[in-house]
């Protein structure tokens, strides 16, 4: 396949995605159950809505702030507000098309700080990488702590929740370990690629604890995460039938929205339709949370457009008042 062809379809397939899972989602909706979610949207505490999104914004702002821990032993000492606009509008970059956001931000910071492009590419790989070890301890938090829903919708009530637990870590640690075996033989073709990522991970996350400011990096990194989780869970309260969910919920609903942003551009049509079928099993009514569902994609997607727009407008802006 030619790379040009290839680039256009790694970007118009999820969009085509997105925009399928809207139609299915709308078509499946009755006159009755459109106007219950839009009374939900209508009626939300928009004050909730707003402390979610102000989280996003300093999980944003911490995001643009560890950057430098990374950047500073190269001897490059960006100013925080190019730092700042390129993370938003590296965002924004990615919800026309996935994974271009990186390039877009490694291009403009080299721009306007005179830092080459493949150091700048090179530390936002590390900062990635970081965050995939956050993200994958989440998922694992996530997974073991829900095997009382794993009991009740694949097993008899008489097997014990810890039972179910030791079963999940057994099978875990099966597939684990031939998991490993396979890429540790692996020379070429898709555990190659694999092992080859996971040895990124490994020497990302050794490098982490051998840079001067290792400590602060940590403490944003998971600054950055818990700030996410927050965002997440104080939008619960903004809906009447979503505010008492427990915690288990909130990190399952936050994962499953989290892993639906890849499979369409920023979540389009899946983060709902993700978020809703979570919380439908945790015994919220269908269409308050699938108005959650909506109301938490759009509120993160305006601010993303938001900000982004507003920091390609500022940045050249910027950078001209500063020569």
């Amino acid at each position: 396949m030619k790379p040009k062809l290839k680039k256009t379809l790694l970007t118009l397939i999820p969009i085509t995605i997105g925009i399928g899972l809207i139609w299915y989602f709308l078509a499946q909706l009755s006159p009755q159950d459109k106007q219950d979610i839009l009374n939900s949207l209508k009626s939300a505490n928009y004050w909730w809505v707003a402390l979610s999104l102000t989280c996003g914004i300093l999980s944003h702002f911490s995001r643009a702030y560890r950057w430098q821990f990374l950047l500073d032993p190269l001897g490059y000492k960006p100013k925080f507000a190019n730092s700042m606009m390129t993370v938003l509008m590296a965002y924004l970059v990615n919800l026309a098309i996935p994974r271009a956001g990186d390039v877009a931000r490694g291009t403009a910071i080299s721009k306007y700080e005179n830092i080459p492009f493949e150091k700048a590419i090179g530390t936002i790989i590390a900062e990635r990488i970081a965050d995939v070890i956050l993200l994958l301890s989440i998922i694992g938090v996530a997974f073991i702590s829900q095997a009382e829903l794993i009991k009740g919708y694949l097993f008899k009530d008489g097997i014990s929740s810890t039972l179910i637990s030791l079963v999940i870590l057994g099978v875990m640690c099966i597939l684990g370990f031939v998991g490993y075996k396979l890429i540790q033989k692996a020379q070429t073709g898709f555990f190659a690629k694999v092992k080859a990522f996971v040895n990124g991970l490994l020497e990302g996350a050794v490098s982490i604890f051998s840079m001067q400011k290792k400590w602060a990096f940590i403490f944003h990194t998971i600054f950055i995460w818990f700030m996410y989780v927050m965002m997440f869970y104080t939008a619960t309260f903004a809906i009447p039938e979503t505010t008492n969910l427990p915690f288990e919920a909130i990190i399952v609903g936050f994962v499953a929205g989290g892993l639906s942003m890849a499979l369409t551009n920023g979540g389009l049509g899946s983060y709902p339709v993700a978020v809703a079928a979570v919380f439908i099993l945790y015994g919220v009514e269908e269409n308050p949370a699938k108005a959650f569902g909506w109301l938490m994609w759009t509120a993160q997607t305006v601010m993303i457009i938001v900000f982004g727009g507003l920091s390609f407008l500022l940045l050249p802006l910027y950078n001209r008042s500063k020569n």
